[in-house]
């Protein structure tokens, strides 16, 4: 998978141009890219990049210290900048989760302490094997917007707030903007913190309330308040959401994990965010 001259006019702006050091070659960035690209759009193990992508141990690298230093949060960013300043970023936005496995090679990354390595590399376990939960917004147009990653066998209201915390879009002549106008989840995101986080910002929720807890507000008569607002017309397009999780799930290499490390599957997801915008 090679970037399109139209995917490489948009992005060619944004990665550093940095300097190598002494005695080291300078990669070209269009060919880095799209090795890695490659790499996940097909699920093609490292060793096996073609030739015309150059060394696989280059785009590695490349990858390894773009996702440390934040690069490719950076260029998928600014990419949501330019989409946002020419009025092509929907501000209706959807939450879900999707739930993938985890390959055998995922495993055996390096450990700080038992306590901290299902945080630190994000791989849970459930009746199906070792696990991982990526949790994403996504624009009216099925674009992914944030990206949180947890164990697979983590909630998925508990980090609600973490991806819209990782919603942040620059504006040249206003202050960042972070909270879209409407937010469109499931069932799974009905509850009284969530609902009244979104009232504080400003964010009209549209969120369907699970049976039970409307049972249970009848029992309580006057003392369980009035039902929260629903908009059945704006929650159709909740849909949104399920179709970029599709789109993430067509690249093999995301649709089920191979990196060890909770630092390069958000890279990846970056990656696949970037070249679908492009694209757009």
């Amino acid at each position: 998978m090679s970037l399109t001259d139209a995917q490489w006019a948009r992005i060619q702006p944004l990665p550093p141009d940095r300097t190598p050091k002494r005695g080291g070659r300078r990669h070209d960035h269009r060919q880095v890219i799209g090795a890695i690209a490659f790499k996940y759009r097909t699920g093609t193990p490292w060793m096996d990049l073609p030739e015309h992508f150059g060394s696989w141990k280059g785009a590695h690298n490349r990858l390894r210290k773009w996702a440390a230093d934040g690069t490719w949060e950076k260029v998928s960013t600014a990419l949501l900048a330019q989409a946002d300043a020419e009025g092509d970023l929907g501000w209706v936005v959807a939450v879900d989760s999707t739930i993938v496995r985890a390959h055998q090679h995922a495993a055996g990354a390096r450990q700080k302490g038992p306590r901290r390595a299902s945080r630190h590399r994000a791989l849970g376990r459930s009746r199906g094997g070792p696990t991982t939960k990526i949790h994403l917004a996504a624009d009216s147009r099925c674009r992914p917007l944030a990206f949180a990653l947890t164990p697979g066998q983590a909630g998925d209201a508990p980090a609600f707030t973490e991806v819209m915390a990782r919603l942040r879009v620059p504006r040249p002549t206003d202050r960042t903007r972070t909270a879209p106008d409407v937010v469109l989840a499931d069932k799974a995101y009905s509850s009284r913190a969530i609902r009244t986080h979104l009232r504080r910002r400003g964010i009209r929720a549209v969120i369907p309330q699970p049976a039970d807890q409307a049972a249970n507000r009848k029992r309580l008569g006057s003392r369980g308040g009035r039902p929260p607002a629903f908009d059945r017309d704006a929650y159709k397009q909740r849909n949104t959401v399920e179709r970029c999780i599709n789109k993430l799930k067509q690249w093999p290499g995301l649709a089920t994990r191979y990196d060890k490390t909770a630092t390069i599957c958000p890279a990846a997801l970056h990656i696949a965010g970037i070249l679908i915008r492009s694209t757009a």
